[in-house]
């Protein structure tokens, strides 16, 4: 009988490592330099207190990543295929159109990213950026399916040097895991907008789209959902783990050092030096250098899928240049304009862009979700594998709740005079 029981473990194990990938991955490139700067802040400004929003923002993400990781397995085509056969191609190309805007943005940010965690290193930007572009570019372009996704998962590996960080930052434990699971809410405006933060960077509408077809590029299965199920479950937890440890050392450094203001991620990296140590400050730079490098792989990646099966041309990294030429053109051309932004913008003119981008990112995502939803829950399309009841509470609520924290940030932005201080 135990023999019986390790060999079906060991099987299912074997399995799992063969579908292992696009949930780990996707659910880590959350952790970008927008990311990073988020929780550096949350953890600079406000200490521990906002760590308890770590555990709602988990659920919600596994909630929503095992719905399109399900609907790639189910129907195997991408999300931006289904929306087109559903809602037609106008519907399709506007939601495109934004989402292309707004990638381009994040784009930008991730190579800002990049040349602020090498300026720690005391490299120009004008080296940096470049060869960061190139390599990226060349990784792609050149690679197969196979072979970037290994370097994706190795990418992921490197953001243990957060959670080295954080130990290094001698943090008050007791202090951090209290905060972790009893929720304190303050009625102030700083503190809401940072909950607003914290949400909209872990939830981004291209991390659906790209999940879904990274899916059904690696071919995973009906009958292997379960292990694909574990990997979406397992890469949602490790990235707020990251995000955790990231918030805990800016909390026991910056916060407490009573000079809380950082302008990018960068900053939070030197920052860490005169408490935590150079090593610390150092691991810190090169996890931000590690996360933009890979993000700014994804983040174009994931819009050339998406635009490329919403307007129902060939997409894929295991197709050739000449096989998908609008593919690699969109992709060749984000990085090309991210990267020209960076050199040639200086910082202050960066930040609108930036900033536009995280607002049309937050008003297309309850949208993106709709479409998720009621796509999920089609008879005609997904069968017994619909989603449950309790999956559509779960769903819903989640829904609700970002439209709301959608609405915010949007009136914040424009109206920032209708919101009290």
């Amino acid at each position: 009988m135990k023999s019986t029981r390790f060999r079906r473990w060991r099987i299912n194990f074997f399995i799992f490592l063969m579908v292992l990938g696009p949930g780990i991955v996707t659910a880590n490139v959350d952790n970008d330099a927008g990311g990073i700067y988020t929780y550096s802040v949350a953890g600079a400004h406000f200490g521990y207190s906002l760590l308890w929003t770590l555990i709602p923002i988990t659920i919600a993400l596994i909630v929503v990543q095992e719905m399109v990781a399900r609907m790639g397995v189910v129907t195997g085509k991408g999300l931006a295929d289904l929306i087109r056969e559903e809602y037609g191609f106008r519907t399709t190309f506007f939601l495109m159109a934004m989402l292309l805007v707004a990638d381009l943005g994040n784009t930008i940010s991730e190579f800002a990213g990049l040349a602020s965690g090498m300026s720690v290193f005391h490299v120009s930007r004008y080296v940096a950026v470049p060869l960061g572009a190139l390599l990226v570019w060349v990784l792609v372009v050149k690679g197969t399916y196979r072979l970037v996704e290994k370097v994706f998962l190795v990418a992921c590996v490197f953001y243990v040097a957060y959670l080295i960080s954080g130990f290094l930052a001698h943090p008050q434990w007791k202090k951090a895991i209290f905060e972790a699971v009893q929720p304190s809410v303050h009625l102030d405006t700083n503190y809401i907008y940072m909950i607003i933060g914290l949400v909209g960077t872990t939830i981004a509408p291209w991390m659906q789209f790209y999940l879904q077809s990274a899916v059904v590029e690696k071919g995973v299965k009906l009958k292997n959902y379960m292990q694909s199920r574990w990997d979406v479950i397992i890469g949602c937890i490790i990235t707020d783990v990251v995000a955790f440890f990231i918030i805990v050392a800016c909390a026991a450094t910056i916060y407490v050092s009573g000079h809380r203001q950082i302008n990018d991620a960068g900053d939070a990296a030197l920052a860490l030096a005169p408490l935590a140590g150079k090593f610390a400050s150092a691991l810190f730079a090169f996890g931000l250098c590690n996360a933009s490098l890979f993000s700014a792989c994804i983040l174009p990646l994931a819009t050339a899928y998406y635009v490329c099966e919403g307007l129902g041309l060939e997409s894929g990294i295991n197709r050739r240049v000449h096989e998908a030429p609008t593919f690699y053109g969109l992709y060749t051309g984000l990085i090309f304009l991210g990267a020209l932004a960076v050199l040639l913008l200086r910082e202050e003119k960066q930040v609108p862009i930036i900033l536009l981008s995280q607002v049309l990112n937050g008003i297309m995502l309850p949208f993106v979700l709709i479409f998720m939803l009621r796509l999920c829950n089609r008879v005609d399309l997904m069968g017994k594998y619909r989603n449950t009841r309790t999956l559509n509470i779960i769903a819903w609520v989640c829904c609700v709740v970002m439209i709301v924290l959608t609405l915010l940030l949007v009136v914040s932005t424009f109206f920032p005079k209708y919101i009290p201080s």
